[in-house]
């Protein structure tokens, strides 16, 4: 599959990426699905993955978390959503490939929907960019511009915005087309005929969750225990008074925290590659001896990062391998070779020993593993 975007990668980027909408006509020639309807019920069946059922009654809304047991069998006015598909779906990797222009970190997930004609999920808004691909069947899309919309919650776990006249997008799309949407443009979409839509979603952390995970670290971790001190105090006419004074020694509490850089860096990098969704995580049994993958490695044995897995480092401090959430310290080039493809180099991992032990730990749990030629 190839990915044919306006003006190419860097005219997109330029003229489109978090500015306006886009609708890419034939954006992937001759599309083909990496699945079905029935392998997305049977993912919506497990345990372990996230998925939505969302059914339209007339003007009533009704949403179904999964596991599920069964499915609607209406004919109209239903979708099925299930997050996270490339995570469990090894045939999805082709579809995430096409976006590997875009740096890993942003890079959320694949969510697949199915939806039988009249299904979708109601006109909303996104606060984060997303690609819609379509696959089988055929979609209505309309696209608004920025505008003040109320918002609506026809049900407790469905959030959506009034009905928006002015379209800039209102098309019919056909497979292999994509949609375009950066964050804060209403749209709506349902379907014609039976349809699979897939979403790739890009992650946007926000201050304030970027605050409360770091609050969450320091705490773990005991820090920034300093307190207020004033060792010049003098005597206070007007005792109810905060001075200027003292606004800014509490205020250099909370400098001296944003201007640690060092405890910064592993926290960026370790919230970044964290999953927030499951992981198809399989623990090798039996586990792996340092000896036996260093044989593997000098064997040349193809070595494969685990679908949804980031691994990241930081540009400027490449001595550290970021993996789910855990920091690991490796050579330079170790850490280049894990983190910028999906398939590591494993010429370059076999001519660093030191780096033995903490790549036979990833393996053992999971997050790499050999592919047997």
């Amino acid at each position: 599959m190839k990915l044919a975007l306006p003006g190419g990668i860097q005219g997109f980027l330029t003229e489109y990426w978090q500015k306006k909408p886009c609708l890419i006509k034939g954006g992937i020639q001759a599309f083909e699905d990496p699945l079905d309807a029935n392998d997305l019920a049977g993912l919506a069946m497990e345990a372990e993955i996230e998925s939505r059922l969302v059914v339209k009654n007339g003007d009533k809304w009704d949403v179904q978390h999964g596991p599920f047991e069964n499915f609607p069998t209406s004919e109209t006015d239903w979708t099925l959503l299930v997050q996270a598909v490339d995570h469990w779906f090894e045939q999805s990797q082709d579809l995430m490939s096409l976006f590997d222009f875009m740096p890993r970190w942003r890079i959320d997930d694949l969510m697949i929907s199915f939806s039988v004609p009249g299904g979708g999920v109601g006109a909303h808004l996104d606060q984060y960019d997303v690609f819609i691909i379509q696959g089988e069947g055929r979609r209505r899309w309309r696209v608004g511009d920025k505008q003040p919309l109320k918002t609506l919650t026809p049900h407790p776990s469905l959030l959506q915005v009034e009905p928006f006249t002015e379209a800039l997008i209102d098309e019919e799309m056909q497979p292999g087309d994509i949609l375009y949407i950066p964050p804060g443009f209403p749209h709506e979409g349902y379907a014609i005929e039976p349809s699979l839509n897939y979403s790739v979603g890009f992650r946007a952390p926000s201050g304030r969750d970027l605050l409360s995970s770091f609050a969450d670290l320091a705490i773990d971790k005991e820090l920034y225990n300093h307190r207020y001190s004033d060792p010049d105090l003098r005597p206070r006419e007007h005792n109810g008074e905060i001075t200027l004074a003292e606004l800014t020694r509490l205020k250099s509490n909370l400098t001296q925290i944003f201007n640690d850089d060092a405890t910064l860096q592993r926290f960026f990098g370790q919230y970044l590659s964290e999953a927030k969704h499951e992981l198809d995580l399989a623990p090798a049994e039996p586990a792996y001896q340092q000896e036996e993958v260093q044989q593997l490695l000098h064997e040349k044995a193809p070595l494969h990062r685990l679908a949804g897995a980031k691994a990241l480092y930081l540009a400027g401090i490449s001595d550290t391998l970021f993996v789910d959430g855990e920091a690991y310290d490796l050579p330079q080039q170790a850490v280049q070779a894990l983190a910028d493809s999906s398939a590591a180099d494993v010429s370059v991992l076999a001519a660093h020993p030191d780096a033995l032990a903490v790549l036979t730990d990833l393996i053992n749990k999971g997050y790499f593993y050999f592919v047997e030629e």
